[in-house]
């Protein structure tokens, strides 16, 4: 319709100029009206300038529209007033077009912002580079899981993660990756998946990381309750009529030396009276063992209330303050800010500073200059932190990974359970509990809320 309009309107001008011309040389040959002539030709160059520029204001609005589309410049307004309706016509034609851009443009624009919020608000982590580290796109999942609050190239992490970014770098589309990491006194235990896609022609790789250092912990300590409810069982149900009939033996062995005359025979009584007391000693520690371990399972669910990490502390260093004082412990309280809080439950995490202050006072008692440093302080990401840190001889590398699993002790008379026990009350807390410890440099264990 557009396009038939100014069809029409060129033939009609055409016309009128075809008309001009006749006129004007008409007028030259066959009359004498000179001024009348000089009009006629002075109105048919109009036409002619008038045409050409009806035809170029065309190709103008024309070039315009296609600059538009071709830089995505979705401003630009076609809507001017003219009296012309082929222009009119033409005008409606190309803002009809380009509110179709907007819209377009407008969803585009909404979908990506919608894809981005998505995108950040993942809890899993990722991360999209270059093939040579270079950074396009990384979320806040990734940031708190490596505790960063930015990052342009992967080799910015290469003092803190050079483990990871080794297998950042070097993994392959579609495969998977178990990546352990120490984060100051965390351990992390990553696990990273990676895809191809090219974009632009510049090649990237998307890699998820998530953290399932705690899912596994959590299966860790449930498959070590299982075994121990079942141990335990299976022990307590042998060992129990052992013990009961240890115990009647020893009541009736008086009675049968009383009845018997012979001295040989006393003999043999008081031999057998000695080892149902053997037996009869030994199973009931052994029912005191099992029944310790037992506590593992029976972990009571904690009574949550808010209180502060000042007053806990005291209240479990004065607990300890005697027997400091008799190894001649130095005993340093740092709170910063000292209206620190928490949400737990206090008998339990009491137990587990006792259990932390009652380590470090084994750990240093031998120690010159022993001293048992308790802090409490929010870290980098915000959450509170309480550290149980001594001077004492530390931990030995190979040791350190399995201070926390059950029945494992470096003491000679340990039970095995203290540590297993404080990992799994933090656990019922939704908090955690780590350690760092260097040889002759000391132990320092974090429970961070």
């Amino acid at each position: 319709m557009v396009f038939k309009s100014f069809r029409l309107v060129c033939i009609l001008r055409i016309l009128l100029i075809a008309a001009s011309i006749y006129l004007f040389f008409y007028l030259i040959f066959d009359t004498e009206l000179i001024a009348t002539t000089l009009i006629v030709g002075l109105l048919s160059l109009y036409q002619f300038y008038s045409l050409f520029q009806y035809v170029e204001k065309t190709n103008r609005e024309l070039s315009r529209f296609l600059d538009s589309i071709k830089y995505s410049d979705f401003s630009q307004t076609f809507s001017s007033p003219v009296k012309d309706s082929a222009f009119r016509e033409l005008h409606q034609a190309f803002t009809n077009v380009i509110e179709e851009f907007q819209h377009e443009r407008k969803e585009r624009v909404e979908h990506f912002q919608y894809l981005q919020t998505v995108v950040e608000h993942v809890p899993v982590g990722l991360l999209t580079y270059r093939s040579d580290g270079e950074l396009e796109l990384i979320n806040k999942a990734a940031k708190k899981i490596l505790n960063i609050s930015n990052l342009r190239h992967l080799q910015q992490l290469n003092a803190t993660y050079p483990t990871l970014v080794a297998k950042l770098l070097s993994i392959q589309q579609g495969k998977r990756a178990l990546i352990k990491i120490q984060c100051e006194e965390d351990i992390l235990q990553l696990s990273i998946f990676a895809t191809n896609f090219v974009l632009h022609g510049q090649h990237y790789r998307l890699v998820s990381i998530q953290n399932i250092q705690s899912e596994l912990e959590e299966k860790e300590m449930e498959a070590w309750q299982n075994l121990i409810r079942v141990l335990t069982h299976e022990i307590m149900n042998s060992i129990t009529p052992i013990s009961s009939l240890a115990s009647t033996t020893a009541d009736l062995l008086p009675d049968i030396r009383d009845t018997a005359a012979d001295a040989r025979h006393d003999e043999i009584v008081d031999d057998i009276h000695s080892a149902i007391k053997t037996i009869q000693k030994r199973s009931n520690g052994l029912l005191q063992f099992v029944d310790n371990y037992r506590k593992l399972t029976r972990i009571p669910k904690p009574n949550f209330e808010i209180i502060g990490v000042a007053e806990l502390i005291q209240r479990v260093t004065d607990l300890s303050r005697k027997q400091m004082e008799n190894y001649h412990i130095e005993l340093e309280i740092e709170i910063e800010p000292e209206s620190l809080e928490i949400t737990a439950d206090p008998v339990l995490i009491e137990q587990v500073l006792i259990n932390l202050c009652k380590n470090a006072i084994e750990a240093v008692r031998e120690t010159d200059h022993a001293q048992i440093r308790v802090q409490s302080q929010l870290d980098a990401r915000g959450h509170v932190n309480i550290h149980v840190q001594d001077n004492g001889p530390g931990i030995k590398p190979e040791v350190l990974d399995k201070i926390f699993i059950p029945f494992f002790t470096t003491k000679q008379n340990g039970s095995g359970i203290g540590l297993s026990l404080s990992r799994q009350i933090m656990r019922l807390h939704g908090a955690s509990i780590g350690v760092k410890s260097n040889a002759q440099e000391g132990t320092k264990f974090t429970l961070r809320f």
